[in-house]
């Protein structure tokens, strides 16, 4: 289970930061997160969805090792990703690995208690925010990893881990979480979405006034006041109400501040976002000025595997590269098949038609095609018929 974005304890705050304020190395951001915001992820429905729509989805791309163009399944480096440990399987792997990334910046790998040398044989997900860095010229010499439960510090070295980490401006040897710069806006929308609460909740806000001509005491009033709401509040509606002579009921509206809090939200959601760069049709919303067709929904799913997921899947291969294969001098190399993406795709009619324009253009023949789909070549398929249409030049 995900622990509390920015968790901080009153007795924790006076020996160390949190992983996030450390990254940052600025004083305004440990001061931010003691604010209205202190676990994004649980707080603000809308970091939780986004987090959640890159998980399952980086989880989809099958992680193959390969030689030479070959993939091998049943070698102990293929199976160790498959297989990261006992109680962690392959979807798992990427989808913590991710989610840490998208929170924090940065996911650890450890090879676990057992490792002595060599290349490991399990792979276990590490708190983030469990991890210490300790630096001696210039270098990280260890990690301190605090167990959640014991509280008891465990010592690992760099060559026992790897360490998935976002570009840090602030400390180069921490990620640092993409929230960081939007701190304020989070913010916001807490604050709104809880005025909106005390709002349904008619927190202090009447609904509408009893106006009277008459001089009324104070006991008058209440009673007046419990009168209404027995027969015609908590809930009752298309009652018929009977006012006395020279009373009004004047109701109240929203005030215009009120009303620009759902523009801020609005604009703040996209904000969010576009800083995940996640298209509002991923995420299920359905602006009122764009298309409805299933073009326009084609096209984001392919601008999220293109721009954010495919990028995203090749920064992950490289750091394996340099900190795995590299690390222990092997032969393979790792990669993201996304062959089976239905979302990268052709659809079969726009597969047909690019088919036929390069049978016609002479780039191609039928058996070239039927053997891309697998399906049974024809005996005259490897000649290429030229259209009467086309005319030759001498």
């Amino acid at each position: 289970m995900l622990k509390p974005f920015f968790s901080l304890g009153k007795k924790q705050t006076s020996k160390k930061l949190s992983s996030f304020s450390e990254a940052c190395g600025n004083d305004d951001f440990s001061t931010r997160e003691k604010k209205t915001c202190s676990d994004p992820y649980l707080q603000h429905a809308w970091v939780s969805v986004c987090i959640d729509i890159l998980t399952r989805n980086v989880a989809r791309a099958e992680y193959e090792v390969s030689k030479n163009g070959k993939v091998l399944n049943d070698h102990p480096v293929s199976k160790l990703f498959r297989y990261p440990n006992s109680q962690l399987s392959r979807f798992d792997l990427w989808k913590q690995t991710c989610a840490w990334w998208s929170l924090d910046g940065e996911a650890f790998w450890w090879f676990g208690d057992d490792y002595s040398c060599g290349v490991p044989k399990e792979l276990f997900i590490l708190n983030p925010r469990r991890m210490q860095h300790v630096v001696e010229n210039g270098k990280v010499i260890k990690w301190v990893y605090t167990d959640e439960h014991s509280g008891r510090p465990t010592i690992i070295l760099p060559d026992e881990i790897i360490h998935f980490k976002d570009w840090n401006p602030w400390n180069e040897y921490r990620g640092v979480s993409p929230l960081v710069s939007l701190g304020l806006e989070v913010e916001q929308d807490l604050l709104a979405a809880r005025q909106n609460t005390g709002l349904l909740k008619e927190g202090g806000v009447p609904k509408g006034l009893l106006k009277t001509d008459q001089v009324l005491t104070e006991n008058e009033a209440e009673m007046l006041a419990r009168t209404w709401d027995k027969k015609y509040g908590h809930g009752m509606k298309n009652r018929v109400a009977v006012l006395g002579k020279g009373t009004e009921y004047q109701p109240l509206t929203f005030s215009p501040d009120v009303l620009k809090l759902y523009d801020m939200k609005k604009w703040n959601l996209y904000t969010i976002l576009a800083k995940y760069g996640i298209p509002p049709r991923i995420a299920n919303i359905q602006d009122s000025k764009s298309s409805l067709s299933g073009t326009d929904t084609d096209s984001q799913q392919r601008a999220f595997w293109n721009f954010t997921l495919i990028p995203l899947l090749k920064n992950f291969e490289q750091i394996l590269e340099v900190q795995f294969y590299r690390r222990f001098n092997l032969e393979f190399t790792g990669s993201f098949n996304l062959e089976m993406i239905p979302e990268l795709q052709e659809s079969e009619d726009a597969q047909s038609n690019r088919d036929i324009a390069e049978i016609n253009a002479g780039l191609k023949t039928i058996n070239d095609v039927l053997r891309s789909r697998g399906e049974k070549e024809k005996p005259w398929g490897d000649k290429w018929y030229r259209q009467s249409s086309l005319v030759c030049e001498n």
